[in-house]
């Protein structure tokens, strides 16, 4: 698994995971049952996460949406 995205804002982690699955990348969050029992104050942000194969496809997908991402 590669890290995508590392954030506290739900509105942008969700749009992310939707740029990713319209492609057809499967994408999954974690650490969001973490975050939502601190009180999702942001002290723990929320991973998305992809299959390491689909890390270049998914980087690209991203870049090409004009969202910064992590090089890989």
């Amino acid at each position: 698994m590669r890290i995508i995205a590392l954030t506290n804002d739900p509105v942008r982690l969700s749009f992310l995971a939707v740029l990713l699955r319209d492609a057809g990348i499967a994408c999954h969050v974690l650490d969001g049952h973490a975050a939502a029992m601190e009180g999702s104050i942001g002290a723990i942000p929320r991973r998305l996460v992809v299959s390491s194969d689909d890390a270049a496809r998914a980087l690209r997908v991203l870049r090409e949406a004009g969202v910064e991402a992590p090089s890989p």
